[in-house]
């Protein structure tokens, strides 16, 4: 077995096993806030660590540029993603006011 395919399994593994424990925490936090948290996990760092199996497993070339790419996107959209849902969760419950735009 190659080192790149190690690798990639490795890789793999530890994106569905953080993607898997997402959908159990799901399951089992109370609330909207505490789902969050394992919706951010999953979003910024299980499905990076997928994408990123995959392009170790596509090898150097533009596939796996492309999917080096798509694998940041994903990282940064989810950390960015999180607070936004807690703010409009936070504005719906009415624990926060709302802003109007101007």
């Amino acid at each position: 077995m190659e080192v790149r395919s190690v690798c990639a399994a490795l890789l793999l593994t530890a994106g569905v096993a953080v993607l898997l424990l997402a959908v159990l925490a799901l399951h089992v936090l109370p609330g909207p806030y505490a789902r969050l948290h394992a919706l951010s996990s999953a979003s910024s760092l299980g499905a990076p660590l997928v994408v990123l199996a995959a392009a170790v497993s596509e090898g150097p070339g533009r596939g796996a540029a492309a999917l080096l790419v798509v694998a940041a996107l994903l990282a940064v959209g989810g950390a960015l993603t999180a607070p936004a849902l807690g703010r409009c969760t936070a504005q719906h419950e009415g624990r926060m006011p709302r802003e109007d735009p101007p």
